[in-house]
């Protein structure tokens, strides 16, 4: 096989991966409430259980660096990704509710490191194929996870318990993964011998991450409150709140596929700083409307707001010079990843003080501290780098 073909194979099959994220993602946001009725579970208990999964995240992240230089990216992807499969399987399976927590432990230490590999994956056939294509692998997140959530509410309309559903879709997915992988490039080009596998974010990192925190922040609040809000604010039914995600989903996808065509044409920071306003001024639109249809709508442009952020983030944080590739997504993420993941249990906390709405606010912080803190990053002008 050429090394076009090769390239090719293994974008389509980065795409799969990127999907298969997106689908588990989707499917746990909108078994959010489900979580809470099977263990009872108020919000403070639900910000709980979403913070076992930032412990896993951060403390996989750590290692990420090494774990995918020895064994390439490929095997990496199979083992974290059937541990989020299996993870996600039992959530609704347990016996005790004090037993959410490791398995939603498990959950964030196989979605973190699966995550930085397919990361890595993208980077380097960025680099190998001279042409951007980061944006529209992050759009097959969106796109997997408007799948999931559409499952989702598909499946409450026929009334499958919501354990059968992560059962029935874990197994796709896991499988689903396995075959993509095949695809996937075998190793990728060893690094210089000067680049660590793993840095602490300290100078440019510890600026990109800071930002890709906000930015997962903003995307974490929707991932795992939107449904939420739109069931128990607004009084939705369970399927009609689903599609609160789909909407969001479904409009960072499209955004997503747009973006590489935009990046080259737009300077980034002005992407990143219109993003973060428009995605801002949606939510606080949603906030103060408060009906069902301006969430639909209000949503989806959150999603194109923040659509392109952590696409533009993560590859910036690759140009940064001694540090490969993968060590350089890892460390930008691990302070991403808190952001990510402690912001849904932020939520929990100011919800259960206060209420849901005032907590969803915690969505327009977010996006203001990427408006200013774009101005900081010398980001590129999104073009690929050339192969060597």
């Amino acid at each position: 096989m050429t090394l076009p073909q090769s390239l090719a194979r293994a974008r389509w099959s980065t795409r799969a991966q990127f999907m298969h994220l997106g689908i588990i993602a989707g499917l746990f946001g909108a078994h959010v409430p489900s979580m809470a009725a099977r263990y009872a579970f108020n919000e403070q208990r639900i910000a709980l259980a979403l913070l076992a999964a930032t412990a896993g995240s951060v403390s996989m992240l750590l290692l990420a660096g090494r774990i995918i230089a020895r064994m390439g990216a490929r095997a990496t992807t199979i083992v974290a990704g059937w541990t989020f499969c299996l993870s996600l399987m039992a959530l609704l399976q347990l016996p005790s509710p004090w037993l959410v927590y490791p398995v939603m432990c498990a959950l964030g230490a196989g979605e973190s490191l699966y995550d930085i590999a397919i990361n890595a994956e993208g980077s380097m056939l960025e680099i190998l194929g001279g042409r951007a294509v980061l944006s529209g692998f992050h759009a097959m997140f969106s796109v997997g996870a408007m799948l999931g959530a559409g499952a989702a509410a598909v499946m409450f309309r026929w009334q499958v318990p919501p354990s059968m559903q992560l059962l029935a879709v874990g197994m796709v997915v896991a499988a689903g993964l396995s075959v993509a992988a095949r695809g996937m490039l075998p190793m990728h080009p060893p690094a210089p011998s000067g680049d660590a596998h793993f840095a602490w974010p300290t100078g440019l990192l510890l600026m990109i991450g800071l930002l890709i925190l906000s930015g997962m922040m903003a995307e974490g609040v929707m991932y795992n409150w939107s449904v939420l809000y739109v069931q128990q604010e607004l009084g939705a039914l369970p399927e009609r709140a689903a599609m609160a995600y789909v909407s969001f989903s479904g409009a960072t996808a499209l955004m997503r596929f747009a973006g590489d065509w935009v990046r080259a044409r737009v300077p980034e920071r002005t992407i990143v700083m219109t993003g973060a306003l428009l995605a801002s001024v949606a939510m606080g639109i949603v906030l103060l409307a408060r009906s069902e249809m301006a969430a639909l709508v209000g949503f989806a442009f959150v999603g194109v707001g923040l659509a392109t952020v952590v696409p533009i983030l993560y590859n910036a944080s690759t140009k940064v010079p001694g540090v490969s590739r993968a060590a350089a997504i890892a460390s930008a993420s691990s302070i991403g990843y808190v952001g990510f993941m402690i912001g849904p249990p932020l939520v929990g906390g100011i919800a259960h003080a206060a209420s849901l709405s005032w907590a969803l606010c915690t969505l327009i912080g977010a996006s203001l501290i990427l408006m200013l803190g774009a101005t900081r990053i010398p980001l590129g002008g999104g073009r690929a780098t050339s192969p060597p």
